[in-house]
């Protein structure tokens, strides 16, 4: 009976792969037109900057597009029915962040104390983290057969996301630096609140899926809004104000609005109920005022978005903001090509300001284009959890996806003077192998949920 079974689910798997896959052939089209522009960004940024083509780089890069395409036949064999436009994007983004972040390390002029603007291997230890970043998406979608599996543990998760978030305070293992944000293990250093936030995601997504009818049906109104119950919306609540404390303690805000984003979000999302959006909104003002107030380096963050022009302000806090402000006018709208500005004489070009550097040499149509990019992966991923028909996959992928767009969202509008700016990394594009390892895992679950999605009656995706 066994040796049956085994027989049978051999053969509807080599069924599977033999049955034409569209949204595959699809996908491997935009992943050649993404990694030649890859290569071509890379090439460009050679000849601006040296005036000739160094093809190490190149190789490496091509080793890099090799394990993009080995994660495409893993979809084919295991998720054949995925999005066929998450991979390309993703690719493509971080194509375009290792190209320039290599480009920025090619600069042989110095910055502020004689130093060199950038570290020349940056773009090098890109490429490295960017493989191993895909290696890891292609695991994920490789073992996790169902992505149901994932809401057994939903309080381990939230453990775990609480657990990552403290890591920093440990003593012989905290990365140092202005936020205690980073754990140092073997000379390699770790931002653990970058897996946090994905454990958090899936803490808040399973939870929610468990109490969501407690949440809408119980609880006392006051002025036409109904307050769930202490019993259901206490777990919740406590796991967001654990988090909350401690990247207070870690001077980290921009993670901090990010999970909370999330949970707002995801919360809206399963109840159904604006009211939790503005109130949602309310603290989130609220909060931030309130720390301008209290909090030193957040009054600082608020003083330089206001005054950023103000000479006072400019060689203290605001230098940084200006200068990549500078730089985006200076790169116009169509940019001085790649090679061919000066991105690297704002600090910290390659992560946090990669949006300027990016803008300064493409432009201002170069850099909506890669806002594009941004837009059609975030729409997918909520129209992935939008049609799905399981409550956790929808709150899962909805959850990322928004999660995603936020960060974005705080970057480019802190880079711009939007909004005061906080420290994230632009998703796929700034350098860091943290960030890169946990948005291609979030890529890893889009892509799992897709595919189960598609492969459900009466849920179609354009």
């Amino acid at each position: 009976m066994t040796q049956v079974t085994t027989d049978t689910a051999v053969l509807k798997a080599l069924r599977r792969v033999r049955q034409p896959q569209p949204q595959r052939n699809r996908e491997l089209g935009l992943l050649l037109f993404a990694i030649l522009i890859m290569l071509g960004a890379t090439a460009l940024s050679q000849l601006g900057e040296l005036g000739s083509i160094d093809p190490g780089v190149l190789v490496a890069e091509g080793v890099l597009a090799v394990l993009v395409l080995a994660l495409h036949v893993v979809l084919r064999l295991r998720a054949p029915q995925a999005d066929p436009f998450v991979v390309p994007i993703a690719t493509l983004l971080t194509g375009l962040g290792i190209a320039m972040i290599y480009r920025l390390g090619l600069s042989l002029e110095e910055c502020v104390g004689g130093q060199r603007c950038v570290d020349p291997s940056a773009g090098a230890k890109q490429i490295i983290f960017a493989g191993v970043s895909v290696a890891a998406a292609a695991a994920l979608v490789w073992f996790l057969g169902n992505y149901r599996v994932l809401f057994r543990y939903t309080y381990i998760f939230g453990f775990t996301g609480i657990v990552l978030l403290v890591l920093p305070f440990v003593p012989f293992i905290n990365g140092g630096g202005n936020a205690a944000v980073w754990i140092s293990i073997g000379g390699v250093n770790f931002q653990p609140g970058e897996i946090a936030k994905i454990c958090l995601a899936i803490f808040f997504a399973g939870y929610l899926v468990r109490t969501r009818e407690s949440l809408t049906s119980t609880g006392r109104r006051f002025l036409g809004f109904t307050f769930p119950r202490a019993r259901e919306f206490g777990p919740l609540l406590v796991i967001w104000l654990i988090s909350m404390v401690i990247i207070v303690a870690q001077r980290d805000l921009g993670t901090g609005l990010l999970i909370f984003g999330m949970f707002v979000a995801t919360l809206y999302v399963a109840t159904g109920k604006t009211g939790w959006v503005l109130i949602g909104v309310s603290l989130a003002l609220a909060g931030a005022i309130a720390a301008s107030y209290v909090l030193p380096y957040v009054r600082g963050r608020f003083d330089a978005w206001l005054g950023a022009f103000e000479p006072e302000l400019y060689d203290s806090t605001s230098f940084q903001l200006v200068n990549g402000i500078f730089g985006l006018a200076h790169g116009g709208l169509l940019g001085t090509g790649l090679g061919l500005g000066r991105p690297y004489l704002t600090p910290v070009s390659q992560s946090d300001y990669i949006i300027p550097s990016l803008g300064e040499e493409i432009g201002l149509i170069g850099l909506f284009a890669v806002l594009c990019l941004y837009l059609v992966f975030v729409a997918r991923g909520l129209r992935i959890g939008v049609a799905g028909q399981d409550d956790f996959g929808k709150l899962l992928a909805v959850g990322l996806s928004f999660t995603l767009a936020l960060q974005v969202f705080i970057m480019v509008g802190g880079v711009t003077r939007l909004i005061p700016l906080t420290g994230l990394t632009t998703p796929f594009l700034a350098a860091g192998g943290s960030s890169l390892l946990a948005n291609w895992l979030i890529v890893g679950i889009v892509l799992r949920i897709s595919d189960a999605v598609r492969q459900q009656p009466r849920a179609v995706i354009g």
